[in-house]
């Protein structure tokens, strides 16, 4: 497979909407795809942690992805989330992404198995083959208590279809190192903790997937603009601008203020899946402060 940047700039990760029953909710998903795309999002990502996908079940998946690509109608590529810690599940995952029309997969490293680096070269040997698209690498430790080490990078960009990584360790010395090893083996290399956004383009990312895209899309897409041109003097200031905002949103574990900040915004994702709760008064509060100095609310 040819290896190719799947988009540069600005992806959403994109939360998954649930009505008050605690199914997905189509008709909320359909106006959220046209609130990102209107507001300059570059790709969309479902079903990343952002979008809950450890309580989605595979039929959910199937449908809201084959419902995502249709209703996106090829005007941004469409990057579904499709791992997990059993390699044959997430094969099985990334080929039903294939077959349902995405553009490509997001694919974290196994969790909670605590693998060694060969495990997580032989995961994703395993998870490419199925795919059949381009396969972007998922380095979240914190959450899956393994890091994809800058030494191991240079085998897996031997995979065929392995095209770049969303970094997000949220550990500088980590990105760094990260970055470097990309840039040596032409591995396209995306941000994943909005904070670290500029950082992270300086040191060589050609984009972020991003949870404060959500809510401003024009000025994430913007500041990765902005990057990309090598205008960082302006580009920081945004992110100096979104830095209050970006806090809030992670407040508490991703997804759970997001959800509530699209509630306050106008767009009724509902409430997460057990076990995550509803954002605790305080934090909403804190959130709701955050957003009005943004202008997003009134």
């Amino acid at each position: 497979m040819k290896k190719h940047s799947v988009f540069s700039g600005v992806g959403a990760a994109m939360a998954t909407p649930f009505d008050r029953n605690g199914n997905i909710d189509y008709s909320v998903l359909e106006m959220y795809i046209e609130h990102l795309i209107s507001g300059g999002v570059n790709a969309l990502i479902p079903f990343g942690t952002t979008g809950e996908s450890s309580t989605v079940t595979d039929s959910e998946f199937e449908d809201a992805v084959r419902f995502i690509t249709e209703k996106t109608r090829r005007r941004v590529p469409v990057i579904v989330g499709a791992g997990s810690n059993n390699t044959v599940r997430a094969a099985y995952k990334c080929a039903a992404a294939r077959r349902l029309g995405a553009d490509a997969v997001l694919v974290v490293t196994p969790y909670y198995n605590k693998c060694t680096q060969q495990g997580i070269v032989e995961h994703y040997k395993a998870v490419a083959k199925e795919a059949k698209i381009p396969v972007v690498l998922y380095n979240v430790p914190y959450r899956t208590c393994v890091n994809i080490e800058p030494e191991t990078l240079a085998k897996l960009k031997k995979i065929d279809g392995v095209i770049g990584i969303k970094e997000a360790s949220g550990n500088i010395e980590s990105i760094t190192k990260t970055a470097e090893a990309c840039c040596e083996i032409g591995l396209d290399l995306y941000c994943g903790d909005d904070a670290h956004t500029v950082t992270t383009m300086a040191l060589g990312g050609i984009g972020a997937i991003s949870v404060a895209a959500n809510l401003v899309p024009e000025r994430m897409n913007k500041m990765c603009s902005l990057c990309r041109s090598g205008d960082y003097a302006s580009a920081r200031k945004i992110q100096f601008d979104l830095s209050e905002l970006i806090s809030a949103l992670f407040c508490e574990v991703n997804p759970i203020p997001i959800k509530k900040a699209l509630q306050l915004y106008g767009i009724d994702v509902g409430l997460p899946r057990l076990p995550l709760t509803e954002l605790e008064k305080a934090h909403t509060k804190r959130l709701w402060s955050a957003m009005l100095s943004m202008g997003l609310i009134k």
